[in-house]
């Protein structure tokens, strides 16, 4: 039993692209044909009942949530996209649901897994899971701490979801071949698919891999030990390698919460000020951030606290990474192309003289100069994606996450309050860094780089040497686009 053309086409999966990339709609379902048709035919026979369950009016988003429920490795990437302003209403609500999911693992299954894992426990189980995700099911349990029971649950993958993922993630292998041959017979610009894909595939794979959440949690504990508002779950004693315990969260998911309109103006403002800004705007050789922060993994606690769930998925940023992208921004701000070439080259990503980025960097300040967009890092991150669409430019797979994280949480944070800039506060926060470090400016060497703002002495010199360039170059480029336009 397979996928025939009409059930595929049901799916709706050109919507999964806005107008604006219309272009690459047909490679998005060759890719997914060809993902499909790559598993094994059990489990493409299970997507196809499951199609057939459905009323035969179901529209299109819930045929694409019946088909990525079924597939963990796309189950993720709806929970990445689900709350995308770009993607039509229905298909975000849609997606929206895979954020965390009612149990639907046979509790048979689950006490099956758990009694393997821990043959000798006294853990007070409960008789029903709490929720589901796309590798595990979360099981409450009580115990006993110093004389008082106390509420825990256990993170128990799935039975079955290892071969899956085994199963999906080799299709991936073969996947960034065949799209790259098929980009080229439909005249798409050649991307890096292969590259980007074993990266992504490589960090999906800690998804199974519940001693690295484990390790993940222990140290996120302790970067957060001086934030009492943040709130990262405590390890209990019976974990395992595909069984995890801690302490029991009791709250809802920050977009579902009953907040008035202040508190979740503070919960988006603590979002970006802790899980992006304090690990970026260190001082630490490597900032560790969470990689995976859709709302599922987002919850407001009984206690007023913001609860972060999921550490599975993190991405490193390197000190020196951090500074280049900084930088960026400064060459975004006196509008240097020459400095902001500079500094995407230093990411690895593509010579300086590369002519793509050339005009990359152009039209990215003719924003700034005719758009009135202001360089923060929403510029920034719209300028590497459209060279990642333009060349096969080779971002490591950090670049990527941090590309994830940032769409993923700006979409909470848009549904939290309108209108909330992540941008701006987290631009606000490197300033406030900036002026904290001032007295330890005055002994520091020119070039030293060893501030939380990723700002040299150096740099601010070549700032305000650079007041009457900033002006020239505005002007230029104000009267070259005036008299070519």
């Amino acid at each position: 039993m397979f996928l025939n053309d009409a059930l595929f086409e049901s799916l709706g999966l050109p919507q999964l692209l806005p107008a604006s990339l219309a272009a690459w709609r047909p490679l998005v379902s060759d890719g997914m044909k060809f993902f499909l048709t790559r598993l094994p035919a059990h489990r493409v026979q299970a997507i196809v009942v499951g199609q057939l369950a459905l009323p035969e009016d179901a529209d299109a988003a819930a045929r694409l949530v019946s088909l990525l429920l079924q597939c963990p490795t796309l189950h993720k990437l709806g929970q990445v996209l689900a709350r995308n302003r770009q993607l039509p209403r229905q298909i975000r609500l849609g997606l929206q649901t895979l954020e965390s999911m009612l149990p639907s693992t046979p509790m048979e299954q689950v006490l099956e897994r758990i009694h393997e894992e821990l043959p000798h426990h006294s853990l007070q189980l409960a008789p029903q899971s709490l929720a589901e995700g796309s590798v595990a099911v979360v099981l409450p349990f009580t115990y006993r701490e110093n004389g008082k029971t106390r509420d825990g649950v256990l993170k128990v993958l799935k039975p079955g979801i290892e071969d899956k993922f085994t199963e999906e993630l080799g299709v991936w292998l073969e996947l960034g071949a065949f799209l790259e041959e098929r980009g080229r017979a439909l005249g798409l610009t050649p991307l890096d698919y292969r590259g980007t894909l074993d990266s992504v595939r490589e960090l999906l794979s800690n998804e199974i891999h519940l001693e690295v959440e484990q390790r993940n949690l222990r140290d996120a504990a302790m970067f957060y030990a001086d934030e009492p508002r943040l709130l990262i779950p405590r390890l209990l004693p019976w974990c395992t390698h595909k069984l995890t315990a801690m302490e029991r969260i009791v709250g809802d998911k920050v977009t579902d919460a009953e907040l008035s309109p202040q508190v979740r103006a503070e919960f988006a403002g603590l979002m970006v000020s802790t899980l992006i800004g304090q690990p970026f705007w260190s001082r630490e050789e490597t900032a560790v951030l969470h990689a995976d922060l859709h709302a599922g993994n987002l919850f407001a606690t009984q206690e007023g606290r913001l609860a972060v769930l999921d550490w599975s998925l993190i991405l490193h940023l390197s000190m020196a990474d951090r500074r280049a992208l900084v930088s960026i921004i400064l060459g975004g701000l006196t509008l240097d192309a020459a400095r902001i070439r500079r500094e995407v080259a230093a990411l690895g990503a593509m010579p300086e003289a590369d002519p793509v980025l050339s005009r990359a960097v152009e039209r990215a300040l003719d924003r700034v100069v005719f758009q009135h967009c202001f360089p923060g890092f929403e510029w920034l991150l719209e300028m590497l994606d459209e060279l990642a669409r333009d060349r096969v430019t080779g971002f490591r797979e950090d670049f990527v996450l941090f590309r994830k994280t940032w769409f993923s949480l700006a979409g909470v944070i848009d549904d939290l309050v309108e209108r909330h800039s992540p941008d701006t506060q987290l631009l606000g926060l490197g300033f406030m860094r900036f002026l904290e470090e001032l007295p330890l400016r005055l002994s520091a060497p020119p070039e030293s780089a060893r501030f939380s703002s990723h700002i040299s002495n150096a740099d601010i010199l070549r700032i305000c040497a650079s007041g009457w360039l900033v002006s020239m170059r505005y002007w230029m480029r104000f009267w070259r686009i005036e008299l070519t336009g």
